[in-house]
């Protein structure tokens, strides 16, 4: 039987010796610096967490979870655990299911790299997007409480919230092009003729249309913990690449799983959605407009080629890790062989963006 992102991903495992901590060392320094953390008991690793880090602590009275930046060279703007345990701060005292933090530390003594510490929370993780452990009448509840949450995200006025900030407002499109465009050909390991494509063309495709919110980055199921027995979104997880952009870019990151196959990302294409009870894309879209009060999504072909680009872009930079071995997880060096599939996928909307 072939192994599932759920068994590679979930639970927890001994760290390899390069991502080992010092549990001395951490439960000296949390003792003294966040209020009521007992004695450390154990340290595991999560066997998630592709970019950072991350780690479940155990203490007599409750359970923590540490994420850190990782060892070696990295690439640059990645990796923030200070962006990520700034926004969640700020979303979780605005009532946000962001969870709460605890202490960011940026002194690289403590476990040799900068780290933060945030609450632990239980709930349901799905890794398939066709929802295939829950009763066929709970998945449409569970979708539409994901997008519902997305929605309130990027209703939520990131000024008054004290994230004025926290990024560029404008041009996020052109601006995050130009990033990962970047980011991809300093991590190039094979010349990839969409990617090259799609860089040039990228640019000047962008829509008129410029908005400015709280966007988490990479929302999809396998980021946000539900509630066990209701279709509640109680945690949205891994903040890493949130900034202040442009609202769409966001909404069909989270679209582009229904156009993804089933064995990438847990991906609906081909599905019978319908026999399975799930929102079909324009019912996702609709609802979504309805909640934040819009009309449409202009030109979502265009966005859709810029999400799967970017993702292109972010997985080669997995990969590129792996073969230096900084990578958090060993299924990090299985990535390079996503990214042609992605790009070719990109580009494929690229095309139907200039027929339309």
């Amino acid at each position: 039987m072939s192994e599932t992102p759920a068994d590679a991903f979930t639970g927890v495992e001994d760290a390899p010796e390069h991502l080992k901590i010092d549990k001395d060392a951490l439960g000296s320094f949390l003792s003294e610096n966040i209020a009521g953390f007992g004695p450390l008991s154990d340290i595991k690793k999560f066997r998630g967490g592709q970019s950072n880090p991350t780690y479940l602590l155990t203490t007599p009275a409750q359970k923590y979870v540490l994420r850190r930046k990782p060892p070696g060279k990295l690439l640059p703007s990645a990796h923030a655990v200070e962006r990520e345990y700034k926004v969640m701060t700020a979303l979780n005292t605005a009532g946000f299911p962001a969870p709460k933090t605890y202490l960011l530390c940026e002194d690289s003594e403590i476990v040799g790299t900068p780290f933060y510490v945030m609450e632990f929370v239980e709930g349901r993780i799905f890794w398939d997007s066709s929802l295939p452990d829950v009763g066929e009448d709970e998945r449409a509840p569970l979708f539409n409480a994901l997008v519902d949450t997305l929605a309130d995200l990027h209703n939520i006025d990131y000024e008054k919230i004290g994230l004025s900030d926290f990024g560029k407002p404008g041009n996020y499109f052109e601006r995050q092009i130009g990033r990962w465009s970047k980011q991809y050909k300093a991590a190039e390991t094979s010349e990839i003729d969409e990617m090259n494509r799609l860089m040039e063309w990228l640019p000047g495709a962008i829509p008129n249309e410029d908005t400015t919110t709280i966007v988490h980055g990479d929302y999809r199921f396998d980021n946000a913990i539900m509630h066990a027995d209701r279709p509640e979104t109680i945690a949205v997880l891994d903040w890493e690449l949130s900034t202040l952009g442009h609202p769409l870019a966001d909404f069909t990151n989270f679209l582009m799983v229904y156009f993804f196959p089933p064995n990438v990302r847990g991906g609906l294409a081909g599905l019978d959605i319908d026999t399975l009870k799930i929102p079909s894309v324009d019912a996702t879209i609709k609802r979504y407009c309805e909640r934040t009060n819009r009309d449409n999504i202009a030109d979502l072909e265009f966005s859709l080629a810029y999400n799967m680009f970017r993702l292109a872009a972010i997985v080669q930079g997995v990969y590129a890790r792996a073969i230096q071995g900084n990578a958090s997880s060993e299924e990090a060096s299985k990535m390079g062989d996503q990214v042609k599939p992605l790009a070719v996928l990109a580009w494929s909307f690229a095309e139907r963006s200039m027929r339309s």
